[in-house]
């Protein structure tokens, strides 16, 4: 019988051991980080310079650029705005690394993207490229003359303080924090609304997603909204602009296409069944990041929970029967009455069993028939995706990719569910690309299935809706790139 402090006085012998070695071995440990850094210097590039930023958010950029500080990489501001290969970079939104340095192995690391790799099994994920990540533009060979003074303390840029308005104030909703400051918005009562198409004023430029808050029919006066945006502004680090007039080009800000919002009220289903690190990362994303209230429902107890005090629900990741028939009817039930259940993997196929949202995975026949007993464990294992990077086409105009600016968005990707794309264009907002490997390892008939596939879906039920993602968009806490996503769903998903 293995004894619980039988393991606990291995382990306290392997560390003692383990500092035995570390002090007979301390000349050739010593000569080895010598050894490293002084070949690392050798590698590194005389000139040239890595940029990477975001002209429409600069808290992704931000974030990015402190995980450089606390790996002590040195970085520099921007001397001015500059453009490369059809990406703006501008400062206070961008960063610009110097080759030449001492971590430059640990810069490559960070920004390698790998699709080639000697062996097919992995213990765990096989790409975790940064600017990929965080989804931001980037450059590998720019000009070290592009880059300003060195950053020796790095701060959060905080956006100049709105000007007073009698009509209106706008925040686009591009910034990694502009959900954080509409929860705050709406958590005070204030009237906000979004807009489903582009418009232009003074201009400006301003993409699907906009939050308008009008002035007029406030429960506050015009004084106490300004303060409050001015306070939520600097809180969020996301800026409002104010606006005299609601004429614009394209849409203006008295249009039906600007949709009043309401204050979410958001549930997640956890214990038994449910994958505790995917539940983990989302709470962590709501409560640290956003600051927004997340209620957890056990599944032990769900059949005894009033649903109706919700308005979104999030089931995530499950294996097994997480929640039974009868609490599938009763999610049932309260979609149709209006509320939003949004599903993350291996809940697609929960759904369909339950007939809440229809779901056509790809299916294929084994191919192992000519695989041997010894082999057929590396078979297996090879086509496991323990976690890599794949490129995905957006429709910017579906609610779903609201504040994303590209057309392209970079995904991370630990399953085998490959979803059926609609047959109607329109339904596909977010789909793989026809070549979507952007780093890491798959086996080749895993990519082909891959290939031009769905990852996403949602379907009304009654006064509801449910919405599915194949994939974890939230994995680990640092892929800020696609936070948004569950936060567009949260927002608009009864605009979807």
């Amino acid at each position: 019988i293995l004894t619980f402090p039988f393991t606990i006085r291995n382990q306290f012998t392997a560390a003692l051991s383990t500092l035995e070695a570390g002090v007979n071995m301390r000349k050739q440990l010593l000569d080895y980080q010598r050894n490293f850094f002084q070949n690392a210097s050798k590698e590194a590039s005389s000139g040239g310079a890595i940029v990477f930023g975001d002209e429409k958010d600069a808290s992704k950029a931000y974030h990015l650029a402190e995980i450089l500080e606390r790996h002590k990489i040195t970085f520099h501001e921007l001397k001015d705005d500059f453009t490369s290969e059809g990406k703006n970079y501008k400062k206070g939104n961008a960063y610009i690394i110097p080759k030449n340095q001492k971590q430059h192995r640990l810069i490559n690391a960070m920004f390698e993207k790998r699709t080639e790799f000697q062996d097919s099994l992995f213990y765990d994920i096989s790409a975790w490229s940064f600017p990929l990540a965080f989804n931001l533009d980037y450059n590998e060979d720019v000009s070290l003359a592009k880059a300003g003074p060195v950053v020796t303390e790095l701060k959060q840029p905080t956006p100049t303080p709105p000007a007073n308005s009698n009509y209106a104030y706008l925040m686009e909703w591009h910034d990694y924090y502009a959900p954080k400051a509409l929860y705050q918005l709406l958590k005070a009562e204030v009237r906000a609304k979004v807009g489903m198409k582009q418009f232009s004023m003074n201009g400006v430029e301003y993409d699907y997603g906009t939050i308008m808050i009008p002035v007029q029919n406030q429960k506050m006066s015009a004084q106490e909204l300004r303060d409050l945006i001015k306070r939520v502004s600097e809180e969020s680090h996301v800026a409002f602009t104010p606006v005299g007039t609601g004429l614009t080009e394209g849409i203006d800000l008295g249009s039906n296409q600007f949709r009043a919002l309401e204050l979410p009220k958001v549930a997640m289903v956890i214990g038994d069944g449910i994958t505790p690190y995917d539940a983990g990362e989302i709470w962590h994303l709501f409560d640290t990041r956003y600051q927004i209230p997340i209620t957890k429902l056990d599944t032990r107890n769900f059949g005894r929970t009033d649903l109706s005090r919700y308005t979104d629900i999030i089931l995530p990741n499950s294996w097994g029967s997480a929640l039974e028939k009868r609490d599938a009817e009763k999610l049932k039930t309260w979609v149709e009455n209006g509320g939003t259940l949004i599903g993350y993997k291996n809940a697609g196929r929960w759904f369909n069993s339950n007939e809440l949202l229809e779901v056509k995975f790809k299916t294929s026949k084994d191919s192992t028939q000519a695989t041997t007993f010894e082999e057929v464990s590396d078979y297996y294992g090879a086509q496991v995706i323990g976690g890599a990077i794949f490129n995905t086409q957006l429709d910017r105009s579906h609610p779903i990719a609201f504040g994303y600016k590209n057309k392209t968005l970079p995904v991370f990707r630990n399953s085998t569910l490959f979803m059926e794309a609609d047959k109607n264009s329109f339904n596909n907002p977010i789909r793989y690309t026809a070549s979507p490997l952007l780093s890491g390892y798959i086996s080749k008939p895993n990519l082909k299935k891959l290939e031009s596939t769905s990852a996403f879906k949602v379907g009304g039920l009654g006064r509801g809706q449910v919405i599915y993602f194949t994939d974890n968009h939230n994995f680990r806490a640092f892929w800020y790139g696609t936070n948004k996503l569950l936060m567009n769903a949260i927002y608009f998903g009864d605009e979807m």
